[in-house]
């Protein structure tokens, strides 16, 4: 068989690439002591950087001046605290506070004045005063002899918001909303203001002697319900004359209203059946008012 024999061409071709493997060799095996020398350079540097840093730094410790602990500083005397405090507070111009004395008396008269007016006006819804002829002069005119004055007889125990819609109709006709007693009794007077309060507020929400009322009289007459024989609330009657007058001033033979309507309804309703019975003459005025608001 045979055997090949390579030509001179490949055998040169594989001369040439034996000669250039032993170079690249060569190369790499003289490259390594030069990059280890390279390495061992920055080491070095590395290290004399370090020890320049170590030197700046024990220098610095050595000649700097050692930090002071903070403390605080001394109380002053009393006298110097009652100058700054006093200095602190006083005002700088003398016309504003003048205003400020001025505002705060003037709110002292005022709250005064408006608390003796809603003293003397629950004096009289309670039938302990005399009622104000100036001011019903002013607003309403007083009831006389030939007038019939609605009277709605009602009771503390009746829901407040019946009693305030019922309020809200008596001011319409100038009625009067009447209460055999005061809830927890006579000596009681705080549970029947804060009633009044709350049936008279036009805004129910409200609080305080700011707010503002409705023009309707809250009286407390036990013997004004003796006198109608009423017996159930609520309960309606054409009363002639004032029934607000103070007992003191009435007189014995007052005449009394010539019906009393009973039942849970309007208004207009009890003046609508009052009228039925014979009283139209008595209601006429009222329904007017009613009708034309």
């Amino acid at each position: 068989m045979p055997i090949c024999r390579r030509s001179a061409t490949e055998m040169r071709a594989l001369g040439s690439t034996v000669a250039a493997a032993c170079i690249l060799a060569t190369h790499a095996l003289g490259a390594q002591p030069a990059a280890t020398s390279g390495v061992a350079a920055i080491q070095d540097q590395g290290n004399a950087a370090t020890e320049r840093l170590k030197a700046v730094v024990a220098k610095q410790k050595t000649g700097a001046a050692p930090i002071p602990t903070p403390t605080l500083p001394p109380l002053s005397a009393p006298e110097i605290q009652r100058r700054a405090f006093d200095a602190m507070h006083r005002t700088s111009n003398p016309a504003m506070e003048d205003r400020a004395r001025a505002a705060l008396a003037s709110g002292r008269a005022e709250l005064t004045h408006e608390r003796d007016a809603m003293s003397k006006r629950l004096g009289q819804a309670l039938g302990l005063e005399a009622p104000d002829m100036h001011a019903l002069a002013k607003g309403a005119t007083p009831a006389s002899a030939k007038d019939w004055v609605p009277a709605l007889f009602v009771s503390s125990s009746m829901p407040t918001a019946i009693l305030r819609t019922y309020a809200a109709q008596l001011e319409k006709v100038r009625g009067v909303m009447a209460f055999r007693g005061m809830p927890g009794g006579l000596t009681k007077v705080a549970p029947m203001v804060k009633l009044s309060a709350e049936i008279l507020r036009r805004d129910p929400g409200c609080e305080g002697p700011a707010c503002v009322m409705r023009n309707v009289q809250l009286i407390v007459d036990p013997i004004l319900f003796r006198q109608h024989g009423v017996i159930r609330v609520p309960a309606l009657a054409m009363v002639p004359g004032d029934p607000t007058q103070p007992y003191c001033e009435r007189e014995d033979d007052i005449p009394t209203a010539a019906h009393i309507i009973y039942g849970d309804s309007a208004l207009s309703g009890m003046l609508a059946e009052y009228a039925r019975l014979g009283g139209d003459k008595e209601v006429s005025d009222a329904q007017a008012r009613l009708d034309a608001r």
